[in-house]
């Protein structure tokens, strides 16, 4: 009689966890430090080595880009973590230290490009007029129809 009520038990126990959904829980922020080493190294990467970037702007030395990408890491995660809620499921907060890490790189190497251009007393051939940057003109379509004659 023992065994039938555990076995009993054991069946209602069984039934109970198959009617419960499971739910498993995870939490993207904050990144691992694996996943920060990782955004440390593209940014090196990025400041380093030849790219779109780097033709606009320059680049950087291998130590100067390694200690920049720390630095623009660091304050990034800073100021995402300060606006963490505990509502939050970590997608808001990890776009947050997305753009914190964009805007901070794009500054860094906007700042390093202007005293460099100033000291050779050149103008800076990236800069392009404010209307250049806008959609339309940037891929050459400005609704405006211009006649071009040809002699044969």
């Amino acid at each position: 009689m023992a065994e039938i009520d555990s076995t009993q038990s054991q069946e209602i126990v069984s039934q109970e966890t198959q009617n419960k959904p499971m739910t498993t829980s995870f939490s993207i922020w904050p990144p691992t430090q694996r996943t920060r080493d990782a955004v440390i190294n593209r940014l090196i990467e990025s400041l380093s080595t030849p790219s779109i970037l780097s033709k606009r702007y320059g680049t950087l030395p291998q130590d100067e880009a390694s200690e920049t990408a720390r630095l623009i890491e660091e304050e990034a995660f800073a100021a995402a973590g300060s606006t963490a809620t505990d509502a939050d499921d970590g997608i808001e907060i990890l776009q947050v230290y997305s753009k914190e890490i964009s805007k901070r790189m794009i500054d860094t190497v906007k700042s390093r490009s202007a005293p460099a251009a100033a000291s050779e007393g050149e103008s800076k051939p990236s800069e392009l007029p404010a209307d250049a940057l806008e959609p339309s003109s940037a891929s050459g379509l400005t609704g405006e129809v211009s006649s071009v004659e040809t002699e044969l």
